[in-house]
C-alpha cells in the first residue's frame, strides 16, 4: 500500500474512505468496501486517515486511548483492501481547514474522484462544519459520488471504536475479536526496561504502549508476532509489585523458547488466556519460581 503526506494523482480513478478507523472494525470494514465496490475495478481506494486523533489538538484532555498506533492501522489498512493512505499531520493549521476547503483539496490532488465515502454519523472540518449532506451537495457539483455508510450492528448496537475499548480494557477478548473481525492484537515498538527479567532468568520484552488501551493488569497466555512469526508467550502487564513501587503500567513479554535481540522492532500481542492476576511476592526467588510456572502454564494454554 503507497502512504501518502498529501494527495497525488494515481494513474486511476479515486475513491476516498475518509475516517480515523481506530480498530479498522466490521464498520469501517464497511465504508472501505463500499468504496472499493465505487472504485470499480479500474479504480484505487484511498483510505484517508489521520496521524492522531483529532480530539488530541482539539480536545486534549478527552483524547480517547487508542486501539492501534499508526503502523498497526496501516497494516491493517492495507489488509482490508486499501490501495494507498493518505496519513493526514492533523496540527493546529489543519484544524481550521474548513471542511468544503478540505474535500477541494482532495478531489484536486488525486484527479478523478469517483466517490467519498464516509460513516452515516461523520464530520469533518473546522468546528465540525462537513457531514454526509455537505458531501452529497459538493458531490453535485464536482462530480463524484457520496456513500454514507450505516453502522453495522452487533447485537442492537452500532459497532464502535468506544465498545471495542471497553472489551479490552475489561479482558472481554471474544467481543473485540467479533467487532474488528480478527483477534484483538496490541502492537508496540520494544524498548529497554530495568532487565529486571534477564536477571531472573525470564527475558522480557517491554513495548512501548503510551497512548494505547490495554487489558486489565494478569498474567496472560498468548501469542506474539514478529514480523511474519508467531511465537508462544506468557505476558505480564502491571505495575510489578514486587520489584518497584508506585511504577507505571508495563507491558512485558517472554516468547517462549526465542533467542536474540528485540530491541527497536515491533511486536504484536494477541491475548488467549488470563492466567492469573498480578500480585506481590515475598522474594525475587519466589517470582522466578512463579513465573517459570506461569511460563509452563502458558505453554499448555498455547498448545
Amino acid at each position: 500500500m503507497k502512504i501518502l503526506s498529501a494527495p497525488a494523482p494515481l494513474d486511476a480513478p479515486v475513491a476516498a474512505a475518509i475516517g480515523v478507523f481506530d480498530g479498522v472494525h466490521l464498520g469501517h470494514q464497511a465504508v472501505l468496501a463500499a468504496a472499493r465496490r465505487a472504485a470499480g475495478p479500474d479504480g484505487r481506494v484511498v483510505a484517508v486517515t489521520f496521524d492522531r486523533h483529532p480530539a488530541a489538538v482539539l480536545a486534549p484532555a478527552r483524547v480517547p486511548a487508542m486501539i492501534y498506533p499508526l503502523p498497526q492501522r496501516l497494516r491493517v489498512l492495507a489488509q482490508t483492501g486499501a490501495d494507498a493512505a493518505w496519513v493526514i499531520a492533523f496540527d493546529e493549521a489543519f484544524s481550521r481547514v474548513t471542511a468544503e476547503e478540505f474535500i477541494r483539496r482532495l478531489a484536486a490532488g488525486f484527479g478523478t474522484l469517483r466517490a467519498v465515502c464516509v460513516g452515516a454519523d461523520f464530520v469533518f472540518g473546522h468546528r465540525r462544519g462537513g457531514g454526509p449532506a455537505l458531501l452529497a451537495e459538493l458531490g453535485l457539483a464536482m462530480g463524484f459520488a457520496t456513500l454514507a455508510v450505516e453502522p453495522v450492528r452487533d447485537r442492537g448496537e452500532p459497532v464502535s471504536s468506544t465498545r471495542i475499548r471497553d472489551a479490552v480494557r475489561t479482558g472481554d477478548f471474544a467481543a473485540a475479536a467479533r467487532w474488528l473481525g480478527r483477534p484483538h492484537a496490541l502492537a508496540g515498538t520494544v524498548v529497554r526496561g530495568d532487565q529486571r527479567g534477564r536477571q531472573l532468568g525470564w527475558p522480557t520484552a517491554n513495548l512501548d504502549v503510551a497512548g494505547l488501551v490495554t487489558p486489565p493488569p494478569g498474567v496472560y497466555a498468548a501469542r506474539a508476532r514478529l514480523g511474519e512469526t508467531m511465537h508462544p508467550a506468557a505476558v505480564n502487564i502491571g505495575v510489578r509489585p514486587t520489584v518497584s513501587a508506585g511504577d507505571a503500567r508495563r507491558v512485558e513479554a517472554h516468547l517462549i523458547g526465542f533467542r536474540g535481540d528485540l530491541y527497536g522492532r515491533d511486536l504484536e500481542i494477541e491475548f488467549v488466556r488470563r492466567l492469573r492476576e498480578e500480585r506481590k511476592f515475598p522474594s525475587l526467588a519466589a517470582l522466578a519460581a512463579q513465573i517459570a510456572a506461569d511460563v509452563a502454564a502458558a505453554r499448555a494454554a498455547l498448545s
